[in-house]
């Protein structure tokens, strides 16, 4: 899987570690910044995220910023994304069961590395139900 990875200023440090923890799996990580914690905009890092995986550079995405908020209205902007912000395993399950989330959000001044790493997994591993959740997805890519 070809997975993108963004964030701004208040997600970077977060986005790191997680970059590092995925290093080993099966995975191809496309970095797209940014890279320090000067401050940034997050909105391009969101779009950009969401137009990676749209245009098929991506599989999926991983967005961060300080609360994960700010950073998933900016990739829900782009037309197909479903990102989800996920601050239990419970959200990122459930995201992906039911919502077919294409992009996870995380807040890197809300969740410990720990918590971050097993949403992560969860989000990751998780399949999409299909049945009458593909009838709803369905209905907000018409959106």
């Amino acid at each position: 899987m070809k997975l993108a990875l963004a964030a701004d200023h208040g997600g970077v440090e977060l986005k790191e570690e997680i970059k590092k923890y995925l290093a080993d799996k099966d995975l191809e990580l496309i970095d797209l910044g940014t890279d320090c914690s000067d401050s940034v905009d997050y909105p391009f890092y969101g779009k950009a995220c969401g137009e990676a995986v749209m245009s098929g550079k991506a599989d999926r995405g991983i967005v961060f910023c300080g609360t994960g908020i700010g950073i998933s209205i900016a990739a829900n902007k782009v037309k197909g994304i479903r990102c989800a912000l996920a601050t239990s395993t419970v959200m990122a399950e459930l995201s992906r069961k039911h919502n077919n989330a294409n992009v996870l959000a995380l807040g890197g001044r809300i969740l410990s590395l720990e918590e971050a790493k097993a949403i992560v997994d969860v989000w990751l591993t998780t399949e999409f139900e299909g049945g009458r959740h593909k009838r709803r997805t369905d209905l907000l890519d018409e959106m």
